[in-house]
Formats: C-alpha cells, sequence, structure tokens
C-alpha cells in the first residue's frame, strides 16, 4: 500500500501537531537544560537557614566558613568580637551590602541580638538567602564559653 495521493508534508506535519524544524528546537531547549540545570541547582542555596540560630549552632556555621558579620559600633569591637568576624556597624550595612560575599553563609551577631535581627533583614531584602542572626548576640556566645578577642 502506497502513500494516499493528495498528502502533502503540511498534512504530515499537521498530524503530527508540529512541523520538523520546531522538533528540533524542543530537542535543543531540552539538551540546554540538561547541560545548564546541574550549574543553577550548584548556584542556588538548597535550603534558607533559619532566622536564628544559637551558640552551639553558630559556632558550627563559624567553622564550617560562614562570613561571621559583627553589626556593633567599633567601640564595642574593640572590646571584644568573635575571632576571624568582620565589623561592619548596622547604620552602614545598607549601603555597604556590596562587601558581604553572596557566596557563603553570612552569620549576622550584634551585643545581644537585637541589631543583629536587623542586619539579618537588610541583607535578606538584599537578595542574600544564607543569612542568619545570633540568638543572645557576643554576650550569649561568651556566656557559653566560645573564644572571643579584644582590639582592632
Amino acid at each position: 500500500m502506497g502513500q494516499r495521493k493528495g498528502t502533502s508534508r503540511s498534512t504530515r506535519a499537521s498530524r503530527t501537531g508540529l512541523p520538523p524544524w520546531a522538533w528540533i528546537a524542543v530537542i535543543g531547549v531540552i539538551a540546554l537544560g540538561v547541560i545548564a540545570l546541574p550549574n543553577l541547582l550548584r548556584a542556588q542555596p538548597t535550603t534558607a537557614l533559619p532566622a536564628e540560630v544559637d551558640v552551639v549552632q553558630a559556632a558550627t556555621l563559624r567553622d564550617q566558613g560562614a562570613l561571621v558579620l559583627d553589626v556593633r559600633e567599633p567601640e564595642e569591637w574593640a572590646d571584644y568580637h568573635i575571632p576571624g568576624a568582620t565589623l561592619i556597624p548596622l547604620g552602614q550595612l545598607a549601603a555597604r551590602v556590596d562587601e558581604v560575599p553572596r557566596d557563603r553563609p553570612v552569620l549576622v551577631y550584634c551585643r545581644s541580638g537585637n541589631r543583629s535581627q536587623e542586619g539579618r533583614d537588610i541583607l535578606l531584602r538584599a537578595g542574600f538567602t544564607q543569612v542568619t542572626s545570633l540568638r543572645g548576640g557576643i554576650k550569649a556566645w561568651a556566656a557559653a564559653g566560645l573564644p572571643t578577642v579584644s582590639g582592632p
């Protein structure tokens, strides 16, 4: 049995739903997705950090390479701070968010935990997803016997 008379290429394309060039485009898009998806998944964190963490969780984050961000004033910083922390006072944070790396978690702390919540929220509004606040601040950190240093 041969092909029916009068069947044209356009009729055959309409029976399959898409013309041949469209199938090539669909396959191309799928191939690009397969190639790009792993990179997109790697670039985006899979889970957000909790809004606040306790000192044990904070110490773990620090040990795993999180940026420890002190949002207190320079005088408070000079008294004592968490070793390896970065100082950006809360009043300057919104203007200096570009100094905070986006490729690692951020642990924000202050004296008792109030300013660090504001600092966390500033970073969240700036598009950070991996940011949390230290519940109880450096007072809780020191009370737990975790290390602090003084001076600039």
